[in-house]
């Protein structure tokens, strides 16, 4: 925001990010589910739009971003890579890494605000969860990878959002392009912020007690102002992956020992009368 915004503070991002977020988590999880479900299609519909325009109006670089993502996918050079173990080790580390912190697939999360969905059905909310890896993994960061490689900037030596920010100001007439990935990283990260707070919350209350609740909500209130004036460290986003490690193992044993009851559950949801996916 502060990039995009340069009259934008990291404080005054904090105070309106910590007072949201408070009058939201007020409301518990219904106030939580109706915020990031009017967010998030916003969010993604908004982002995506822009990464078609610039798609199309930079449509000559379409067919080299195809061969550029083939070749480094196929090409001896990589294949050579993968099997002393240097290119292989890389991909696998950063994709399975920053894939997980996206879509959080396998670390036990998302199933905390599954379970409060109203449903007469499990497999129903199963597969509507299923929805979101597909959105946000292949479609939402395949459009990313596209523009970024579209317009000619992934070799500039930016990473993360800085390249990100700058591919489509880039792909986008006047600031635009920064001004659509801005927005599209608040309203992620608020929704994530309000998602992550209700999975934290529930895990407390269920290890101390629903006396906790309250503290708790006022507590992570004002992490949310510290986190936007603090200086970012590698530190951090080292100990985040660690952790998201640490969850996914628990959680991938708890997979492996119900895959049956998943299978049986799934199978009778189909064989009945009534087993529409909608």
């Amino acid at each position: 925001a502060t990039t995009s915004f340069p009259f934008i503070k990291p404080w005054m991002v904090g105070l309106v990010m910590a007072a949201a977020t408070g009058l939201v988590l007020l409301g518990g999880i219904k106030s939580i589910g109706r915020v990031t479900g009017f967010l998030v299609p916003i969010m993604v519909l908004f982002y995506m739009t822009g990464a078609i325009i610039v798609l199309a109006i930079n449509y000559q670089g379409i067919p080299e971003t195809f061969r550029l993502v083939m070749e480094g996918a196929f090409s001896g050079t990589a294949m050579f890579g993968g099997f002393i173990g240097a290119t292989l080790k890389e991909a696998i580390r950063w994709g399975v890494k920053r894939g997980v912190f996206s879509n959080e697939s396998g670390l036990g999360s998302a199933p905390i605000a599954a379970a409060a969905a109203q449903t007469k059905n499990p497999v129903n909310q199963a597969l509507v969860s299923m929805t979101q890896t597909f959105i946000d993994t292949i479609v939402v960061c395949t459009l990313t990878g596209f523009v970024i490689i579209s317009t000619g900037l992934w070799s500039s030596g930016e990473t993360d959002a800085a390249l990100t920010t700058m591919s489509f100001s880039h792909g986008l007439p006047g600031n635009f392009g920064g001004i659509i990935v801005t927005t599209g990283l608040i309203l992620f990260a608020y929704s994530t912020i309000l998602g992550w707070s209700y999975y934290g919350e529930k895990s407390l209350e269920y290890l101390v007690g629903s006396r906790s609740v309250k503290p708790y909500r006022l507590l992570f209130c004002i992490m949310v102002f510290i986190g936007a004036i603090i200086k970012k460290s590698l530190l951090v986003w080292a100990f985040a992956d660690m952790m998201n490690a640490l969850m996914a193992i628990p959680n991938l044993i708890g997979l492996l020992g119900l895959s049956g009851v998943v299978v049986m559950e799934t199978k009778k949801y189909y064989d009945s009368k009534n087993g529409d996916i909608i």
